[in-house]
């Protein structure tokens, strides 16, 4: 079976319930998630091998931080155990014209503060044929940008497909600094996923005729930027997401790949939101599915885009979907009758 592996920071999620605001709550639900996390539990839903690498603290939340992962089928082998912080992240869930809020409280973590002598990436890539990282984990400091780095670079010389979403987060850092640290590891990615503010936020590329707010977005101008991105770094493929926001509640779905100077674009999804956290991971989760299991360009971001919105039905951050129920929706059956 083809081995992927994800690294990153596995997060405490605290929310309060269904749509109250955080002024409002006076309990929240408790559930576990993080960028590359997602994609390793919705790689383990279809079947697929997939390690999840970070640090947690040896106590019970770093333990139940572990399991939420292992009862997917999630390998937790190559974690490491150490530090005294497990990252939070607080979530209030936006419905119709009132926008979600997130607040982090993921100081001191144990990942935030861990060292490249943690991990020992010649062993934890063994047999490995595919490394997913997203531009979250070296936001979290220099030491982890350090650690990312190294990661993608031994993952190349060992021969492995890397693969990255560039994830701005402002919260975390810079644009200024995002484009400096992620420029030194683009060079060893192959695979490049972006939404349709990432590449302008980190790298200062664009799309013209495009309004993010009043949800007006370009074919042509998201061509453009994929075709920039490739020339200046070399990508195999780049993945874009075209998200039209009609308000929290409802968006209208889609995707672009760009590969050997052509781009496809996937079917349009109209969507009303349950849970919007992870959608990005479940559709960089369906690409590396359909690449790994040699569906066509079509094939693959057909399905990539269908198990992204399926993500948007589910809550919390883990897309639990099977690879039939993402196929039958990338076939074409979206009318939600029940299944008998």
């Amino acid at each position: 079976m083809k081995k992927v592996v994800c690294f990153g920071e596995l997060m405490l999620r605290l929310a309060p319930n269904g749509y109250e605001r955080f002024v409002q709550a006076d309990s929240f639900g408790a559930t576990y998630g993080g960028g590359e996390a997602n994609v390793a539990v919705s790689l383990a839903n279809y079947g697929m091998d997939a390690t999840y690498v970070t640090k947690l603290p040896k106590h019970d939340i770093g333990q139940a931080a572990v399991n939420s992962l292992r009862r997917f089928g999630v390998d937790t082998s190559a974690i490491v155990r150490g530090g005294e912080r497990v990252g939070i992240y607080f979530l209030e869930k936006g419905a119709s014209q009132r926008p979600s809020k997130v607040v982090y409280d993921r100081a001191y973590s144990a990942i935030a503060l861990a060292s490249p002598s943690d991990f020992d990436w010649k062993a934890i890539f063994k047999d490995a044929c595919w490394f997913h990282v997203t531009g979250i984990t070296p936001a979290l400091g220099d030491n982890v940008a350090e650690i990312t780095l190294e990661a993608a670079k031994t993952a190349k010389e060992m021969g492995l497909t890397v693969s990255c979403d560039l994830n701005y987060r402002k919260n975390l850092w810079s644009k200024q600094k995002a484009g400096e640290v992620m420029a030194q590891l683009m060079p060893y990615v192959d695979v490049c996923i972006a939404n349709e503010e990432d590449a302008g936020d980190v790298f200062g590329i664009h799309a013209d005729a495009t309004d993010i707010t009043g949800g007006k977005l370009s074919h042509e101008g998201y061509i453009s930027v994929a075709r920039k991105l490739t020339e200046r770094f070399g990508f195999k493929a780049t993945a874009i997401t075209l998200r039209e926001s009609i308000s929290a509640s409802d968006n209208n779905w889609a995707a672009m790949l760009y590969r050997d100077g052509e781009a496809i674009f996937s079917k349009k999804y109209p969507m009303h939101i349950v849970d919007r956290v992870g959608g990005g991971d479940s559709f960089g989760a369906g690409l590396i599915y359909g690449m790994l299991n040699d569906m066509s360009d079509r094939d693959t971001l057909e399905f990539a885009v269908a198990a992204s919105c399926l993500k948007h039905t589910i809550e919390g951050d883990y897309n639990m979907v099977s690879a039939d129920e993402v196929m039958k929706l990338a076939g074409g059956d979206g009318s939600g009758r029940v299944q008998r």
